[in-house]
């Protein structure tokens, strides 16, 4: 179970990554930054959706599909930066930003969402 300061460190953290993301978008005004940021959300969702219909034993292949988003995470803000759409310090607090906030939740999955025991271990 976790405890007070596991809530609080992930609130903090999640407070920094999206800190670190608007700020990516206001001080270069330029909001595209943020669809990393989007992408970093929609990473954890093929999991879930594959855990909630196959049951615990079939969520490991559709990790695949959030790597994709992860990767997509990164390398959106890296193409924009190279592209010169945004700057060096926008690319640097988009990928903080968007790091941080899937780390968050990560997080939240590991010490919250109970994970289900494996029916063929003995």
């Amino acid at each position: 179970m976790a405890g007070m300061k596991t809530i609080i460190v992930l609130a903090f953290l999640l407070a920094s990554g999206i800190l670190a993301a608007i700020l990516s978008c206001a001080l270069g005004s330029n909001w595209l930054p943020l669809l990393s940021v989007f992408t970093f959300l929609l990473a954890p969702f093929p999991n879930i959706i594959c855990r909630r219909i196959s049951g615990s034993t079939g969520g490991d292949y559709m990790s695949e599909d959030s790597n994709f988003f992860v990767v997509s995470g990164i390398g959106l803000p890296v193409v924009l930066n190279h592209s010169a759409i945004i700057t060096d310090l926008a690319l640097i607090l988009s990928l903080c930003g968007g790091i941080l906030i899937y780390t968050t939740i990560l997080g939240y999955f590991h010490y919250f969402v109970e994970q289900p025991s494996d029916p063929y271990s003995y």
